[in-house]
């Protein structure tokens, strides 16, 4: 065989090679990904950050303990219309000094549609405030809201 037949098949080798290169990296990077690092607990983020996980895990009474006692009022269930949202993603933080908003985006995912299933993102805003030297969550968003007491109706 002649150099130049031998050329395509060293190529189509090499082309190969870096296909399966990639894929291994891609596969590597999916799989090693962990959970997000934790924020301060500290911080209005950080607490926005252990609220929404505690809502998407539906443990209403972790996500109680990170309400002011005017939010926890005010509650009047979880909300009901859709799933928990998917993941909830930090989007700023404006800190004041006995208040906070932190905007998120948050990823939610539905059934039914004709590509089953998909995912539609919004972008919210939780309002803090600073009680007792703490940061406690006064107003959750509402795709967001989840209380583990309902107040009596009145």
């Amino acid at each position: 065989m002649s150099d130049a037949a031998r050329k395509p098949d060293r190529i189509l080798f090499v082309l190969i090679g870096v296909v399966s290169l990639l894929v291994v990296v891609a596969l590597a990077v999916v799989f090693t990904r962990g959970d997000p690092a934790q924020l301060d607990e500290a911080s209005p983020a950080g607490v926005v950050q252990r609220y929404s996980k505690a809502v998407i895990d539906g443990d209403n009474a972790a996500a109680d303990l990170y309400l002011t006692d005017g939010a926890r009022s005010r509650c009047r269930g979880g909300f009901q219309g859709e799933p928990r949202p998917a993941r909830v993603v930090l989007v700023s933080t404006a800190e004041r000094t006995n208040s906070a908003t932190v905007r998120v985006s948050i990823v939610q995912q539905s059934q039914g549609g004709p590509f089953d299933p998909s995912e539609y993102e919004m972008e919210d805003a939780f309002s803090l405030l600073k009680v007792n030297g703490a940061w406690k969550i006064d107003q959750p968003p509402y795709i967001l809201t989840a209380c583990s007491v309902v107040p009596a109706k009145q």
